[in-house]
């Protein structure tokens, strides 16, 4: 089976257990698709490079996926007429990366960054 990063984008003036759910309705509709989703990442509320549907920020989520491309297109068609979805994007890739992502390593950094600040 190939593998997939999906990446989607919602409102900004949804909560952040809106995104979640959301993420875990996404996830709930691939595996029942036959798929395996290796990771999830919620990125959290992120700014836009541009206005989209007059909204200046988006809840980002990452995901990484193991599915038949038909399982893909059943989501994003959901995506598509789900409200709450600004942006939605599926890449196919030849591998899964267990890491975290770029995004998630540098929110640790900064963190670990603030925390010693703190501590001196």
């Amino acid at each position: 089976m190939p593998f997939y990063e999906h990446i989607v984008i919602a409102r900004q003036d949804i909560s952040q257990q809106n995104a979640e759910k959301l993420n875990d309705d996404i996830k709930a509709q691939l595996e029942k698709d036959g798929a395996k989703v290796a990771k999830i990442e919620y990125w959290g509320l992120r700014n836009l490079a541009y206005k989209v549907k007059k909204n200046r920020k988006g809840h980002y989520s990452l995901f990484a996926i193991e599915c038949e491309p038909k399982a893909i297109k059943e989501v994003e068609r959901q995506l598509s007429i789900n409200e709450d979805v600004l942006r939605y994007l599926t890449i196919r890739t030849d591998e899964l990366e267990d890491s975290p992502s770029v995004v998630m390593a540098k929110k640790d950094r900064d963190r670990e960054r603030h925390s010693d600040r703190e501590e001196a």
